[in-house]
């Protein structure tokens, strides 16, 4: 992915995810804002963002973190929303018997203690294989891999959903459903 579409993505992931107030961006609870008042307000911050630009952005992510509405006048982020007033509404699905975390060797001690939480996120997110989780774990530091116990946190009423992007999410996970991957 060129330079130019990886800033273009981090730009969407912090204004569709985290602060769409900094360009003056409203979402509504589902996440969805107006692609023409994105460039705009984009455009009022001395950003160069077309909606080329942000089509390119949502073909091209690996993670696939965007997605337009059917009518292609709407984008939002698929997951990860730190922002109060965006409430996605997943619908509760089984998970497979496992799930992985990816974190850094700096917070085990502390995940030990707690279990995962969201943290400023409204979920923990979880990945159906191991490689995803390395690769996460990776960004914050020396890669961990936790094996959630899905199986029985779902038997003992916890509620799982998956993204469109293939993303687990949860609220929380009580350290005695992790183990440490070998």
């Amino acid at each position: 992915m060129s330079t130019r579409l990886v800033q273009a993505s981090k730009f969407l992931s912090f204004v569709l995810r985290h602060q769409p107030e900094a360009i003056g961006l409203a979402l509504d609870a589902e996440g969805w804002g107006s692609v023409d008042e994105l460039v705009a307000g984009a455009a009022r911050q001395g950003r160069q963002l077309s909606r080329e630009l942000v089509e390119q952005v949502v073909a091209t992510n690996d993670k696939k973190r965007f997605e337009f509405s059917v009518d292609g006048r709407r984008i939002r982020a698929v997951q990860g929303h730190s922002t109060p007033g965006v409430d996605r509404q997943f619908e509760p699905v089984q998970p497979p018997d496992v799930l992985f975390h990816g974190t850094a060797s700096r917070f085990v001690a502390a995940v030990s203690r707690e279990g995962l939480k969201p943290g400023s996120r409204h979920h923990v997110h979880l990945s159906a294989d191991e490689q995803t989780a390395r690769a996460v774990g990776l960004r914050y530091g020396l890669p961990v891999v936790l094996v959630v116990d899905a199986a029985r946190m779902h038997a003992q009423g916890f509620v799982f959903h998956q993204a469109e992007n293939g993303v687990w999410l949860t609220a929380r996970v009580p350290p005695a459903f992790l183990r440490r991957s070998r």
